[in-house]
């Protein structure tokens, strides 16, 4: 008896018979009339008209590769503990699956995992968040989240950024003596730091920092930049000024100068450079500087406020105009890193 199923679950449909299916299906006839005159299972006879009207044939077609090893049930204990920990380890699956009793090679759990559409790839660094930080920045997200464009369209935000030196030996061959050449170095042989500003009207001042940064180095640098980029995107006097929490941008000297030149500054939550749309803009002048090639930090400098002050006021608006969205992001993650 258990042969005969055997045999029987294994038997294939001719290519006559599935033929005359799909004629008959072609001439209207139902599925329970068909399977009864045919001798054919009903659900034999819609997988057949399924499969015809998929790919337009009746025929065996060629299979993908041998049939997998794993069971339904295997592949979902995959998946769940793969959703559960993103960060779990190949090997941590495999003592899992032996634990289960399946198949336990490298390949055969990540096809398994692959089949549902979760594939390996490097995690995205993100700031470290307590819970302190993500109670912060849903508040900060719920009490901006209404403010006005016209609000918005008065900050000015702020940042620093690194920008590394890709340069290269743009003429071989040439005179090397010191008197006639500039100082090169190779690729990756060196970086400027930069602070920059700019609001929905543009971009402001983009200034070079020479060593290292400190509170006394960053007041110099908003007394000499902050109050005339403001007043070259003619934000008025009563502008909101937005830097994040660095240690320089709230020591005591650096608030000293805020509060005497009148600068309202936005309270910004710690650990959260993603809702900062300025970073979109340091996307973009690296891409451009990078493909001029500069070949020593001079030149590096220089493209930089070359191609600063090339974003178009459009590119501008936008972001500032996105702001919204990153709330409406900080909000779904409860808080946690959003993909900005």
């Amino acid at each position: 008896m258990s042969e005969h199923k055997s045999s029987m679950k294994s038997k294939e449909l001719s290519v006559d018979l599935r033929d005359r299916i799909v004629l008959r299906h072609k001439s209207g006839e139902g599925y329970r009339k068909m399977s009864a005159a045919l001798k054919v299972p009903m659900s034999t006879v819609a997988s057949i008209i399924c499969k015809w009207k998929k790919f337009e044939t009746t025929r065996t077609l060629p299979r993908a590769g041998r049939p997998s090893k794993r069971s339904d049930r295997g592949r979902r204990a995959l998946v769940r503990e793969v959703t559960k920990n993103p960060m779990v380890t190949l090997s941590e699956l495999l003592r899992s699956s032996v634990e289960r009793g399946e198949p336990s090679r490298r390949t055969t759990i990540s096809a398994g995992i692959h089949q549902s559409g979760l594939y390996g790839r490097v995690a995205r660094r993100k700031p470290l968040l307590s819970k302190r930080h993500m109670a912060a920045h849903l508040e900060f997200a719920k009490r901006h989240l209404k403010d006005s464009q016209t609000m918005r369209n008065k900050i000015l935000w702020s940042d620093e950024t690194k920008i590394e030196l890709f340069g290269v030996w743009r003429q071989p061959g040439t005179a090397h003596h010191l008197s006639n050449t500039v100082p090169t170095v190779k690729q990756g042989g060196g970086s400027i730091m930069l602070w920059g500003c700019f609001s929905a009207a543009g971009t402001g001042r983009l200034v070079a920092i020479e060593g290292k940064m400190n509170a006394a180095k960053y007041r110099d640098i908003l007394d000499k930049n902050l109050l005339q980029s403001a007043k070259d995107l003619r934000l008025g006097r009563r502008f909101t000024f937005q830097q994040d929490n660095d240690p320089k941008h709230t020591a005591q000297i650096t608030k000293e100068w805020l509060h005497n030149n009148s600068v309202t500054v936005l309270e910004w939550p710690s650990q959260s450079p993603d809702l900062n749309p300025i970073e979109h803009l340091w996307r973009d002048l690296k891409t451009a500087v990078h493909q001029r090639l500069p070949s020593n930090l001079t030149e590096l400098e220089r493209i930089c406020k070359e191609e600063w002050q090339r974003i178009p006021k459009s590119r501008c608006e936008k972001l500032v105009a996105s702001f919204p969205r990153k709330l409406l992001a900080v909000l779904a993650q409860k808080g946690a890193s959003t993909k900005y």
